[in-house]
């Protein structure tokens, strides 16, 4: 009975983290909306969210679906299967989509001055489709396990989470604002990720199978990471520039710079 209830309990979880990490995409997009503009939002956070939830969905697409995929998982633990479930998958297509339309309103909606993809992340993502081509056809020469080269996109998924938040953390630092920015994204983020890592650690309890964690490294590194990056945005929020949308004259004259002299269109 308890270990019904605590599956019960997993399951409530795991679609409410998928049920808020799924709101969490729409703010921003509204934002952008309402604004009609788009400075204050990262071209880098918006093109890596795009690349690197599309190399997610097709990771977890495979882990789920894919019997080849799966036999190889579990080979290397034990015979056990894998945690990826339909939720994790339901999610990463909604995700995808939507952030390819926010991406798109960076190409529609006008941006300041000398706001664009940074030369860094051009050379990244065109290094990675390189390497994605050439491992893709290793796999079809059997040279490369199908398993390995689905980590390696979600390796990159974990760099382009990284390197999203960064950027945009960066981007709030040198406007000292987060105008542009929704909080109300990072918050439900923030919420989702805390709901996601103890639904993990709650099955692999219950299954005695802790490489339910250790082997599914997307899943554990997305949420780590959608706590610790949330915690310093809300600290940039609602600390650092709190002022920053209204009194702080630095905001407020960059503001004006945006709206009469700095804005063009893509």
């Amino acid at each position: 009975m308890l270990t019904d209830g605590v599956r019960l309990l997993s399951d409530v979880l795991g679609w409410s983290y998928f049920v808020l990490w799924s709101i969490s995409f729409y703010p921003q997009a509204l934002l952008n909306y309402r604004r009609k503009r788009v400075d204050g939002y990262s071209i880098d956070f918006a093109t890596l969210n795009a690349v690197s939830f599309g190399c997610y969905t097709f990771y977890t697409f495979n882990f789920l679906f894919n019997d080849r995929v799966r036999e190889e998982y579990r080979e290397r633990h034990g015979g056990k299967d894998n945690s990826v479930a339909p939720n994790d998958l339901a999610f990463t297509v909604h995700a995808f989509i939507l952030c390819c339309i926010t991406l798109s309103q960076t190409w529609v909606y006008p941006r300041a001055v000398g706001q664009e993809l940074s030369a860094w992340h051009r050379f990244v993502i065109s290094a990675f489709f390189t390497v994605v081509v050439v491992e893709a056809l290793s796999v079809i020469s059997d040279i490369l396990p199908t398993i390995d080269f689905l980590y390696h996109l979600s390796y990159f998924k974990l760099y382009g989470s990284t390197a999203k938040y960064a950027s945009q953390a960066y981007l709030n630092y040198t406007r000292k604002s987060t105008k542009g920015w929704s909080i109300v994204n990072v918050l439900l983020d923030f919420s989702g990720a805390i709901l996601s890592l103890f639904q993990a650690l709650l099955i692999a309890q219950l299954d005695d199978n802790w490489s339910s964690v250790t082997g599914n490294p997307a899943k554990l590194g997305l949420s780590i990471l959608s706590i610790a990056f949330p915690l310093f945005f809300m600290a940039q929020h609602f600390v650092l520039y709190r002022d920053g949308s209204a009194a702080n004259l630095e905001s407020r004259r960059q503001a004006k710079s945006y709206e009469d002299t700095a804005l063009l269109d893509p």
